[in-house]
């Protein structure tokens, strides 16, 4: 069975601790990809990034998100750049799963992300980075959920709220 909500949008926009929070009032088990590729990997994300490189990750990353969206019938929170290939947004949309975009603006996103954190996509200018990844998967982001709720103002339980409000 499939997942029954899909959680995507960027680094900072809260899938994790939204969906934690989700699956706590809906009575699911959660799953996050980046946690299930970290423990299969035996590495942290960013390590992946550094050791192996992006291609890698991505390949990685798209096996763990076949995988869970097969074998996981609860809360999904994917990666930022989960949904980016191709064959993982004809996978998304052919899950039957509720896909919500969790949105948010730079301004609220650069405290929780801590662009000073291990984020190798964010190297460099991390702001000017953050925007352009944001630029690029707005469109793939938008075109593959049933739901957007932007998560600037709201903590992890009220957005988890406004979820299980548009489900119902």
């Amino acid at each position: 069975m499939p997942p029954r909500v899909i959680l995507i949008g960027p680094p900072g926009a809260g899938k994790s601790s939204v969906g934690k929070s989700l699956a706590r009032l809906l009575q699911e088990e959660f799953v996050d990809t980046d946690v299930v590729i970290a423990a299969r990997e035996n590495k942290s994300i960013s390590e992946i990034f550094v050791d192996q490189g992006e291609p890698y990750f991505r390949k990685v990353e798209e096996e763990v998100l076949l995988d869970v969206l097969k074998n996981h019938n609860g809360v999904l929170s994917l990666g930022g750049g989960a949904p980016l290939s191709p064959s993982a947004q004809s996978a998304i949309k052919e899950s039957g799963s509720t896909v919500i975009f969790l949105d948010v603006s730079l301004a609220a996103a650069a405290p929780r992300v801590g662009f000073n954190r291990d984020r190798p996509l964010l190297l460099g200018n991390p702001r000017a980075q953050w925007q352009e990844l944001m630029n690029t998967r707005r469109p793939i982001y938008e075109s593959l959920a049933q739901h957007q709720v932007v998560t600037d103002k709201l903590s992890p339980t009220q957005a988890a709220n406004a979820i299980v409000t548009l489900l119902s």
